[in-house]
């Protein structure tokens, strides 16, 4: 039973061909820069998805083994944390909900509280210290909300 591969290979054919029917759409410029339109980047993506796609219709993997519940709960637990650190950065900064969101995704992969912890305040202060001045972000470090 190979119908995982097979389902995927349909749906990304499926949202290659609506990439395809939105390029259709989009308008040339008046004053074109070069030979290339706006319509060859995402036409040459989906070409190339549609040839996955079909690669995967036809030649399909054995049925994977897919994760257990515990698995599958903490891969929902890193989504929603994902979810709640891009609504934290905007309004405190970005130290401490950076430390907060790695030290709960470490925590989910290896439960060691003291690890994650530093694994959190490490990852963040590194973090801010390489997109700050060694790309030239412009990263507000922390802000309070009160």
């Amino acid at each position: 039973m190979t119908r995982s591969d097979r389902i995927f290979g349909l749906v990304i054919i499926l949202v290659a061909l609506a990439m395809i029917v939105g390029a259709t759409g989009f308008q040339e410029p008046f004053f074109a820069s070069g030979p290339v339109g706006p319509k060859v980047f995402p036409m040459t993506i989906a070409g190339l998805m549609i040839i996955c796609g079909l690669s995967m219709l036809a030649r399909p993997d054995a049925e994977p083994e897919w994760p257990g519940a515990a698995a599958l709960g903490r891969i929902a637990a890193a989504v929603v944390v994902m979810v709640a650190y891009a609504y934290m950065l905007k309004p405190l900064g970005f130290l401490l909900p950076t430390a907060i969101t790695a030290g709960v995704i470490a925590f989910l992969i290896r439960p060691d509280a003291l690890r994650a912890t530093v694994a959190g305040i490490g990852l963040s202060a590194g973090l801010y210290l390489i997109f700050k001045y060694a790309l030239g972000l412009g990263l507000v470090p922390w802000r309070w909300p009160f």
